[in-house]
């Protein structure tokens, strides 16, 4: 479990009947990367030198095509995810000289974060205005996304508080990202609160939004107990043996995360953890893609290169699933 990427994802609460409670409310493993839509995958099980690292390429392959592309090439098989990403290489190479420089690759890889969120968005907007205007109210957002509280579903009888608690969260969010303060939601605006980690302006309620979200005895402070307790709980896993990362973590919390050794974390170091000033993940993503696959170091890759390296790029399966597949039309 990385320390650069283990931030704060984005909790969206659109309503997951089969579940009882909004998405984002089952208590298992939370994933707080701020960077979200590069990857909800670990990207190495450690960052600290001293330990042994393990990396996950299901990260790469997440970053380089985005979540639903990556589970579509997962079903690939190699030669076909070859072809593919070869085709991709093509579209890539901006200049069309035959290479790919670590600029376009890092413009790439901005492309697909934009994609994710722009999609994620749409769907939303759809799923959540109505009245198809170009506001979405608080009243439009509350029904569609709390509709279990209005109609009366017994199930939810179970869980009122805990909906009862995001809904409250929700609203503080919704009124956050109101920036003109007029009851409703723009589309810009709707972005920030969909996606209030990729906006400056929301940082401290996401800061306030995480800090809530694991300080269980309420004190302002996460503990160390608290913050590995919200990445594995024994209780949750039924005792089970404690994974090797969780150790590791406690090592980064004691060296890396509370800098005043006081046992628990502040605001101010909170804030350190989510959103480093001197990190930039698509430049790391692109730095790593480029050490995986450029064999003569010459900042530049050929498809060469990177089909020799395809597995780290999109991952395949050794069985052809791929007639299985439409080709997406982006691909």
């Amino acid at each position: 479990m990385t320390s650069f990427f283990f931030i704060l994802c984005s909790i969206l609460i659109i309503s997951c009947y089969a579940g009882i409670l909004p998405t984002g409310t089952q208590n298992d493993h939370k994933s707080r990367v701020l960077d979200l839509p590069l990857s909800q995958q670990e990207h190495f099980a450690d960052t600290n030198k001293d330990e042994k690292v393990e990396h996950n390429t299901e990260y790469d392959h997440e970053a380089f095509l985005g979540a639903e592309e990556a589970k579509k090439f997962d079903k690939l098989s190699v030669e076909e995810s070859k072809k593919r990403l070869g085709t991709l290489f093509d579209r890539i190479d901006k200049d069309h000289n035959s290479t790919i420089t670590k600029q376009e690759l890092k413009d790439w890889i901005k492309s697909v974060q934009t994609r994710y969120i722009t999609g994620d968005v749409e769907r939303q907007w759809l799923q959540m205005n109505n009245d198809s205007n170009q506001e979405i109210s608080w009243n439009e957002y509350d029904k569609v996304t709390y509709y279990a509280l209005y109609d009366n579903v017994p199930e939810v009888k179970q869980v009122t508080d805990q909906y009862l608690r995001l809904q409250k969260k929700d609203r503080r969010r919704f009124l956050k990202a109101d920036e003109d303060g007029n009851g409703s939601l723009n589309k810009r605006e709707f972005i920030d609160f969909i996606h209030p980690e990729q906006s400056f302006r929301m940082k401290d309620l996401v800061i306030t939004e995480t800090i809530e979200d694991i300080d269980k005895n309420n004190d302002g402070f996460i503990s160390l107990e608290e913050f590995i307790t919200d990445m594995w709980d024994s209780n949750e896993n039924n005792h089970t043996t404690e994974p090797d990362w969780v150790d590791v973590e406690r090592k980064n919390f004691r060296n890396y995360r509370d800098l005043d050794h006081d046992g628990k974390m502040s605001r101010k170091e909170v804030e350190l953890w989510l959103m480093p000033t001197d990190y930039d993940n698509i430049q790391a993503e692109t730095e790593h893609l480029f050490h995986e696959a450029d064999k003569n170091q010459d900042d530049q890759l050929t498809k060469e290169e990177i089909l020799d390296k395809h597995d780290v790029f999109v991952g395949s399966q050794a069985t052809d699933w791929g007639a299985e597949l439409t080709v997406h039309n982006d691909l």
